[in-house]
């Protein structure tokens, strides 16, 4: 089966909005906020498309910071519905948000996931990338009081 991989458009509003909900649950995300979000230009989003449907998307993003010379990205999202799996879409996607995270300039890539997705640690380890002693912290902010 031939996977096409591609930026996302307005177009594909609706599957993000589906695959979305099977990857993280919660509320189902209107199409609307998620046509608001491509056209926000502020992350690079790739879908993944067999047999005419959208069965896959990747999110990305380019960092620039003061402290280092080169930007750096992250592939922060990454989704492959259940029937689309083995098939190649995520190293198709992978590939894809490399090369387009290449073009803004950016010289190194890092992926962020569960220690227990084993699936997910194959995939990104035969895509090249390695496993760093680097620790993530995370605090839920609901509303942060600061003294003015």
């Amino acid at each position: 089966m031939t996977i096409v991989v591609r930026r996302a458009t307005v177009d594909d509003a609706e599957a993000l909005a589906r695959l979305n909900y099977e990857f993280n649950g919660g509320e189902l995300r209107q199409g609307q906020d998620i046509i608001a979000s491509l056209r926000s230009n502020r992350e690079l989003v790739a879908v993944a498309i067999m047999l005419d449907e959208v069965v896959a998307f990747g999110c990305a993003q380019c960092y620039r910071s003061l402290c280092y010379p080169d930007a750096y990205g992250e592939i922060t999202e990454m989704y492959v519905s259940e029937a689309a799996r083995r098939k190649g879409a995520a190293t198709t996607l992978i590939a894809f948000l490399e090369q387009e995270l290449n073009c803004q300039g950016v010289t190194s890539v890092k992926i962020l996931t569960g220690n227990t997705n084993n699936p997910a640690l194959k995939t990104y380890q035969a895509s090249g990338y390695i496993t760093s002693a680097e620790r993530v912290l995370q605090k839920k902010c609901k509303a942060f009081n600061y003294i003015d």
